[in-house]
C-alpha cells in the first residue's frame, strides 16, 4: 500500500530550441511603417531579441492594409536598407530580408485580378492575412486566383480567425494552402480558444510554417515560456514545418 503514496516521477519537459526552425518567416520589425518596430532602435533591439532566441534568418513582414498600412514594395524595400544599414553599423550578424503580410480586402482583390507583383517568401509564397472579424468576401477565388499566377498561398495565423471551422481549415488544406501558427499562441496570448485551435491544428498536423509575428519587446519575453509548450514540441517533430525551405 505504501507504493500507492510514491510521488509520480514528472515528464522530463526538453525546451524547444528555435536554433532548430532557423527562420522566423512572420515578423514586423521594420521601423515605423505598420504596428510593429517604433523607430530604427526598436527595430534593433527586436532582432537582436529574435536572434538571441536562436533565429539565424529573419523574413519580415510588414501589413499591407489599405486605409491602415498603405505600404507598398517600394516603401518596405527601403526601410530594409535601414534595418540593414544599422545592423552592419551595430556588427549585428543575422540574415534579414522582407516580404509583406497582405490583408485580404477588395483592393488587394483587384491587384491580384490585374497581375500586380508581390513581395513573396522563398520560392514564390505570398503571406496573407484576413480580417478577426469576418470572412473576406470571396476569399476562395482571390486564393485561386493567386494559385493560377504562381503563388504559394500562406495564410497567416490560421488559428486566429473565430468564423472559420475545422472544417473550414481542412479545406484550406485540401486546396493547397499553407498555414502558418503564431508562437503566442501556444501559451493562450490571444485567448484560451486560439490556444485550443492551434492545438488542434498541430494533432492533425495542418501545420506548415511557425512564425513569431513579432511586434513589440513585450512579446519576445514570453517566447522562453513557449520553449515548454508540449504543442510546440510536437510540431517541431512532426517533421511537417517548410521553413527551413525559406533558408
Amino acid at each position: 500500500m505504501l507504493g500507492w503514496f510514491k510521488k509520480k516521477k514528472k515528464k522530463e519537459i526538453h525546451p524547444v530550441d528555435f536554433a532548430e526552425i532557423g527562420l522566423d518567416m512572420h515578423s514586423h520589425l521594420i521601423p515605423s511603417i505598420d504596428d510593429g518596430a517604433k523607430d530604427l532602435q526598436n527595430s534593433i533591439e527586436l532582432i537582436n531579441a529574435l536572434q538571441n532566441q536562436g533565429f539565424k534568418k529573419i523574413i519580415t513582414t510588414p501589413h499591407i492594409m489599405t486605409d491602415f498600412y498603405n505600404n507598398s514594395i517600394e516603401t518596405i524595400r527601403s526601410g530594409l536598407k535601414t534595418v540593414k544599414e544599422e545592423l552592419l553599423k551595430q556588427s549585428i550578424d543575422i540574415k534579414i530580408e522582407a516580404a509583406a503580410e497582405y490583408f485580404v480586402d477588395y483592393d488587394f482583390q483587384q491587384k491580384v485580378l490585374v497581375g500586380e507583383k508581390f513581395l513573396t517568401l522563398g520560392d514564390n509564397y505570398i503571406l496573407i492575412e484576413f480580417s478577426f472579424l469576418t470572412a473576406p468576401h470571396n476569399y476562395l477565388e482571390t486564393i485561386f486566383q493567386l494559385q493560377l499566377k504562381g503563388y504559394k498561398v500562406i495564410l497567416a495565423h490560421a488559428e486566429r480567425y473565430p468564423y472559420l471551422s475545422e472544417s473550414d481549415l481542412e479545406d484550406f488544406i485540401n486546396r493547397g494552402v499553407y498555414l502558418q501558427l503564431n508562437i503566442l499562441s501556444s501559451i493562450g496570448y490571444y485567448s484560451n480558444n486560439v490556444r485550443e485551435r492551434a492545438s488542434w491544428l498541430i494533432d492533425n498536423n495542418m501545420i506548415s510554417f511557425l512564425g513569431t509575428d513579432c511586434h513589440n519587446l513585450n512579446q519576445t519575453k514570453l517566447y522562453d515560456k513557449c520553449k515548454i509548450e508540449p504543442m510546440l514540441s510536437a510540431l517541431l517533430n512532426s517533421g511537417k514545418l517548410l521553413n527551413d525551405q525559406l533558408m
